[in-house]
């Protein structure tokens, strides 16, 4: 089983590698409720320390399905399809998605996603709790003057 690589942390930041998306197979996990091996995800809460979202890389093999349909409690999915083409599906609405395609779904819609394209599905899923984005884009923050430390690598 892949291993995920820390690059550097500090008490404002942690930054991992994963590796490339064709190494995604390589990566799984035990699932806590079905007590069997998921091939192919890799969840980053933990390795990023992240306290407000989960972000999770998935890929699904030619021609497969995700293998179970799913509903959150309260937290809402975003789904961004990297590579390949299929279907999703969220109650009973079913429609095509391919690379860069977007899908939002609320806490309680009924979900799942299946690859019918010739090479493996990637896909990337933001969680986080429905109606919890108080500040967003340029409402939260501001802008400083920063030296930048990338110029010493170059």
């Amino acid at each position: 089983m892949k291993q995920i690589e820390k690059i550097s942390e500090n008490n404002n930041y942690t930054a991992i590698d994963i590796g490339n998306l064709d190494e995604l197979v390589n990566y799984s996990f035990i699932h806590p409720k079905t007590g069997k091996e998921v091939k192919g995800k890799v969840f980053l809460k933990e390795p990023t320390n992240s306290t407000g979202t989960e972000i999770s890389f998935t890929t699904i093999p030619p021609k497969a399905e995700l293998g179970y349909f799913h509903f959150h409690n309260k937290d809402e999915e975003t789904y961004i399809i990297l590579k390949g083409a299929g279907y999703y599906q969220v109650d009973g609405d079913c429609f095509p998605i391919k690379e860069g395609s977007v899908i939002r779904v609320a806490p309680k819609g009924i979900r799942g996603l299946c690859n019918t394209s010739e090479d493996p599905m990637v896909y990337l899923c933001v969680q986080s709790k429905a109606n919890s984005l108080e500040e967003h884009t340029t409402d939260n923050g501001g802008r400083i003057e920063a030296i930048p430390q990338w110029e010493k690598f170059r």
